[in-house]
């Protein structure tokens, strides 16, 4: 008979914070996790790969919004003037959700329960949905930034 010892060893613990470009606020993985209830089962380094990944991602959608209030003058988030009706921090708010929401969706299709049997294939497609429903969230987080409308509507 032999054992093997699942779980031993030290865990990794989350990094303090990852820092951004410097225009962007740095993101934290502790309130990552508390915001998106993530237990130990995603692992440090999976966390901070899926939130880099969401950071530059998230940072690429923004890049030229990001350069015209640079040539505006605004060094970093912090010197970007939000409208009068914003609550304070409303921009890094938003960057946080859109970061939160895209790792998170990343992570969700990466940990699809392992079984064979039908409980799994629908715990699997309702993270699935919720996957969908996080990207949607990152993508009108992104346009609340821009200062555009969340749904874009066409006669055919």
């Amino acid at each position: 008979m032999s054992l093997i010892a699942a779980g031993t060893g030290t865990a990794l613990a989350d990094p303090e914070t990852l820092e951004n470009n410097g225009f962007w606020p740095a993101i934290t993985p502790a309130d990552f996790r508390e915001a998106t209830r993530l237990d130990g089962t995603v692992t440090a380094p999976r966390l901070v790969q899926a939130l880099q990944v969401a950071m530059a991602d998230v940072n690429r959608q923004l890049a030229d919004w990001q350069a015209k209030r640079q040539d505006g003058g605004a060094a970093t988030l912090g010197d970007v003037i939000a409208p009068i009706w914003a609550l304070p921090n409303h921009y890094a708010l938003l960057y946080r959700r859109a970061v939160y929401a895209t790792a998170h969706a990343s992570l969700l299709e990466r940990y699809r329960d392992v079984s064979a049997t039908n409980e799994s294939d629908e715990r699997g497609e309702a993270k699935d949905e919720a996957a969908d429903d996080l990207r949607r969230d990152a993508r009108w987080a992104v346009a609340e930034i821009e200062g555009r409308d969340h749904t874009t509507v066409e006669l055919i």
